[in-house]
């Protein structure tokens, strides 16, 4: 395949680009974006060559491209990263992807240890990203997505157990050299014991903190294991040299100290953080393990011929007849074909109560069957399951970055040479303030300070709690897209509720019906007739009616706007408004009128069914207002959150909804595209706006304002949109999902307070700023210690989120 005519010619393959006058506008776009040297749009080979100067342009033409309204084929892969050990190697990480050619975007989570990175498949592929990053020192998992997973878990537990192992070791090693560094320095062979001791735990336990400390080095970046290789090699290696040549202090009249405990007991304390770090990180994504475990691994499918079998779960295709039995997990999304149980769908929707599904109903992958059994064909399988999708969103959304991470993703960036850079100072302060022992205080200060900066602290303040707060939101049955949505929640203080599907249920039900003589041959009329229309209130009175015998009608004709009609027997049957009755000067019964008119003033919909002469029948139809929603309303409006009803019904409807809800806003027969100005006007007033609907006309509204909400119940188009999803459909989540936000942003504020308070004073506090003041010197050791537990508080602090209610 094509690439490039020379190393800055580039094509993008693009989509929907379909005439000369989309080629033009494309070309007159690409003219805008600086740094694009010249560019022209292929439409036969529906590709834009573009000449750029560096890398950096790309992603700016192809946003530039996608802002007029066009596609560029694109792929977003998510890949584990192996090898990192601190938040600096995964920005490390994510610079060396970057610079790949044909890379687009790339971001590293160091909490999920992946890769989220969108690239050109022309230019380059996954094999080259993964030398790219094998190349800085570290590994790209790229095998196939189903088997990822179960790779990426047991490398995961081998490393886990390694770490234990080599943890376990060097703390039993640190502990002799500790004891003697302590209390028994003067025995025989002090020295040379501590040497023993400490050796296998730095250069065989602690030989990953060099090993990447030097593939580093080799490519001029720095990161913890710098820290920790600098610190603890400078200690070692100077205690080595006193030992070996102890008249080199003697003969200037000072005592050639050795350190063998402060260099063994840092290395033991950082494996143990690092051990305690991993187990809490572990916590952090159990909602997303939680989700993966709910597939099974086989099925047993019906075959034609009434046999069964069991076969895996990779083998299911579409239209298999599978069969589930008590306490059974669903494997795959279908549609009931025979028998009847209930199913509990919490693990999906977070409702407790099991939902009673009979044929022609729908189930879902992860899904547990209760006490009945049935068989159900297989609609959707592997990735384009519920489930699968729902695992996606959720793994993306913890691996998106919120905006307040950019700020920390920069200073981390900077952190560990700026760390480097106060450790020579100190040294060179103490060397030139510190008097006879300025050197031996000054080397020990500046291993201190090394030691003491933790970037992890940082890396991890909010990554962690993002994982944790969109794991809590999925098991609520809260899909949340993005960090970003979920940063931004908190400071909605506009809501617009679409009404049908979203307050109310969205299956319009007759509630009323009314009959001057109980003729079943009439009812049998109006149930054929409703049964040829297409009209969704048509559907609602031919389930009232149920299995009634069809009457074979002729010259049935659909009347826009006011309902339908059909002749049986010589006579002419009409049903709908009371507008068609009028037009075919029907007589309207007093009786069903009075009946009419009390359901019209209830803001229900009322069907008249009548013959040529005389009316026969009134029914009222309407769409039930969810049993949550009007607590939802009144919960959100006690947050101070102003709400807005905005639907296509006539104005009594709206107005008997909004009293009913309690909602003091509303509009009626409002158009989809007024919604979305209604959105910006709001916005123009200086309001956050939420939008929650469920329908594709609500999906222009959902992209326009600030968080995107749909109802899971609805279109896709309008989950596709949205940046959360209420999988239930239940309006009491709205208000749980801000308190989500307001819980995880206030846990983000707390990790970077406390991440950042630990450095500005732990690092001033190592460099001996209290040593003229009441001569206290930290002990290189307690600053292992403390360095160590300070990423464990921060993902600890995170884990607190679990148990938010």
């Amino acid at each position: 395949m094509a690439t490039t005519i020379n190393e800055n010619i580039i094509y993008l393959p693009l989509e929907g680009v379909e005439s000369e006058h989309c080629a033009l506008i494309v070309e007159k776009g690409l003219a805008q974006v600086d740094g694009i040297i010249s560019h022209k749009v292929e439409l036969n080979n529906q590709r834009a060559a573009i000449n750029i100067k560096d890398e950096e342009v790309l992603p700016k033409a192809v946003q530039a491209i996608k802002d007029l309204g066009y596609g560029v084929t694109v792929v977003k892969k998510v890949f584990p990263v192996l090898g990192m050990t601190c938040a600096s190697c995964a920005g490390s990480a994510e610079n060396v992807i970057a610079y790949v050619p044909g890379v687009i975007s790339s971001a590293v989570n160091f909490a999920t240890g992946n890769l989220t990175v969108e690239y050109l498949p022309n230019i380059t592929n996954a094999q080259k990203l993964q030398k790219a990053i094998q190349e800085a020192g570290y590994d790209l998992l790229i095998e196939d997505e189903s088997t990822q997973q179960e790779s990426l878990e047991a490398i995961h537990e081998k490393k886990f157990k390694q770490l234990k192992t080599k943890t376990t070791w060097a703390v039993l090693l640190s502990i002799p050299v500790v004891v003697i560094g302590m209390f028994f320095m003067n025995i025989p062979y002090a020295n040379e014991i501590m040497w023993v001791f400490s050796t296998p735990v730095l250069l065989w336990f602690g030989k990953d903190f060099f090993i990447n400390a030097w593939k580093q080095a080799k490519h001029r970046s720095a990161n913890m294991d710098t820290l920790v290789a600098l610190s603890t090699g400078i200690a070692y290696i100077f205690s080595v040299f006193n030992m070996l040549f102890p008249k080199f202090w003697e003969s200037r009249g000072l005592e050639a100290h050795v350190y063998f405990e402060a260099a063994a007991v840092i290395i033991a304390f950082i494996l143990l953080g690092k051990l305690l770090e991993e187990k809490a990180k572990g916590n952090t994504s159990s909602a997303i393990k939680k989700l993966m475990g709910l597939q099974p691994k086989t099925v047993v499918i019906v075959k034609p011929d009434g046999t069964e079998k069991q076969i895996p779960i990779e083998e299911v295709v579409t239209n298999d007849i599978i069969l589930v039995k008590p306490g059974e997990k669903i494997a795959v999304d279908g549609m009931v074909t025979n028998g009847t149980s209930y199913v509990d769908e919490s693990m999906l929707s977070g409702e407790p109560i099991p939902v009673l599904k009979k044929e022609n109903e729908k189930v879902f992958a992860g899904t547990i069957n209760q006490k009945g059994s049935f068989n159900f064909k297989a609609e959707k399988v592997g990735k384009e399951t519920m489930l699968a999708q729902i695992i996606k969103m959720v793994q993306d959304a913890q691996g998106s970055k919120a905006p307040v991470q950019k700020l920390v993703d920069k200073i981390a960036g900077i952190f560990v040479p700026v760390v480097m850079g106060i450790a020579l100072l100190t040294f060179m302060l103490w060397v030139i303030l510190g008097g006879d022992n300025g050197i031996v205080q000054g080397l020990l200060a500046a291993i201190t300070v090394l030691v003491i900066a933790c970037p992890c602290a940082l890396g991890l303040a909010t990554p962690t709690a993002i994982m944790v707060g969109v794991g809590k939101g999925a098991e609520q049955g809260i899909l949340i897209k993005d960090a970003e949505s979920l940063e931004l929640a908190k400071q909605v203080n506009a809501i617009i509720l679409d009404k049908t599907g979203t307050i109310t249920e969205g299956k319009p039900i007759v509630t009323n019906m009314h009959w001057l003589n109980n003729d079943s041959s009439a009812q049998a009329i109006l149930y054929s007739l409703e049964k040829q229309s297409e009209h969704p209130l048509a559907d609602a009175v031919v389930k009232e009616l149920g299995n009634l015998p069809i009457t074979k009608l002729s010259n049935f004709e659909s009347i826009t706007g006011k309902g339908a009609k059909a002749q049986h027997n010589q006579e002419t049957y009409y049903v709908g408004n009371k507008k068609l009755l009028t037009e075919n000067a029907i007589q309207i019964d007093a009786k069903l009128l009075d009946h009419a008119k009390e359901w019209s003033a209830e803001a229900k919909t009322v069907i008249w069914f009548a013959t040529s002469t005389k009316t026969l029948a009134v029914l009222a139809i309407s769409d039930k207002i969810k049993e949550t929603s009007a607590a939802a309303i009144k919960a959100l409006q006690s947050m101070g959150i102003d709400l807005y009803m905005l639907t296509g019904d006539n104005e009594a409807t709206a107005k008997a909804i909004a009293k009913e809800t309690g909602i003091n806003h509303y509009k009626a027969e409002v158009l989809p595209q007024h919604k979305a100005d209604f959105v910006k006007e709001l916005q123009q007033k200086g309001k956050i706006v939420a939008m929650v609907g469920d329908g594709i006309n609500d999906s222009t509204a959902l992209a326009t304002a600030d968080v995107s909400i749909a109802m899971g119940k609805g279109s896709d188009i309008a989950m596709d949109v949205a940046k959360m999803t209420i999988i239930s459909s239940d309006l009491s989540k709205i208000p749980q999902a801000i308190k989500l936000s307001k819980h995880t942003v206030a846990t983000i504020k707390q990790n970077l307070f406390w991440a950042f308070i630990y450095n500005l004073i732990g690092i001033p506090i190592a460099a001996g700023i209290l040593y003229p003041i009441n001569g206290f010197l930290l002990n290189p050791m307690i600053a292992g210690a403390a360095m160590a537990m300070s990423s464990v508080s921060v993902v600890s602090n995170s884990l607190r989120l679990k148990w938010k209610k």
